[in-house]
């Protein structure tokens, strides 16, 4: 049985992992018959939104403790995680991935990835190991790994890429783009959906071709 890696960071669309995203990759590995293995950088969410308003909140929330509340409590310290205990990664989206796995949200082009997701990431590719990314995830590849990438058709978005030395291939919301050489496969996501039947498609193919890759 492949063991997948899924990285996430919170638990909401705005501030932390975008919750769809995240539970539509857990049900289609767990469909393709892979063991979920999930985990999250043990920090401070960078902030806290009310979902409700779309506004900050005064207080602090640790990424992985509310993690956790997608993972059903099953979830590990990334740090404690080297290459060789998984198969291949996936990292969905939310805000959380441009403000606490990254600094993207703020520093755009100029950003800086979390010590430990930049080291894991970097450990699977060296192993030749699949990994996906969903939404906005994908400038972390851009930044870590310079992977040819989708963000769907941001102009933005995809400007930031390109200065980061990696390449941005616009794809529609139920597509993905597959970059051989390196073993990584992205999707929009809800970069381009409005709903969760929009983004679902992509997702599972993202899925499917890291399997594939295994």
């Amino acid at each position: 049985m492949a063991k997948v890696g899924v990285v996430l960071c919170g638990c909401g669309m705005y501030d932390g992992s975008e919750v769809h995203e995240a539970t539509l990759s857990l049900l289609f590995l767990s469909q393709a018959g892979a063991e979920i293995f999930c985990m999250a950088p043990d920090v401070d969410q960078a902030d806290v939104i009310d979902h409700v308003k779309n506004k900050p909140m005064a207080e602090k929330r640790k990424a992985l403790l509310e993690a956790a509340r997608i993972a059903r409590g099953n979830i590990t310290d990334i740090k404690k995680v080297k290459a060789s205990d998984i198969d291949a990664l996936v990292l969905p989206g939310g805000v959380g991935a441009a403000k606490t796995l990254s600094t993207f949200a703020a520093h755009g082009a100029n950003m800086t990835v979390n010590p430990e997701v930049a080291r894991l990431v970097t450990e699977v590719h060296a192993a030749g190991k699949p990994i996906g990314f969903i939404c906005i995830a994908p400038v972390i590849a851009a930044k870590v790994l310079k992977a040819m990438v989708t963000i769907g058709n941001d102009p933005g978005v995809a400007a930031a890429i390109s200065q980061m030395g990696s390449k941005h291939v616009a794809c529609p919301v139920d597509g993905i783009v597959f970059d051989e050489k390196n073993r990584v496969v992205s999707t929009p996501a809800y970069m381009l959906g409005e709903v969760i039947s929009d983004i679902a498609p992509g997702i599972e193919k993202l899925v499917k071709q890291v399997m594939k890759l295994i």
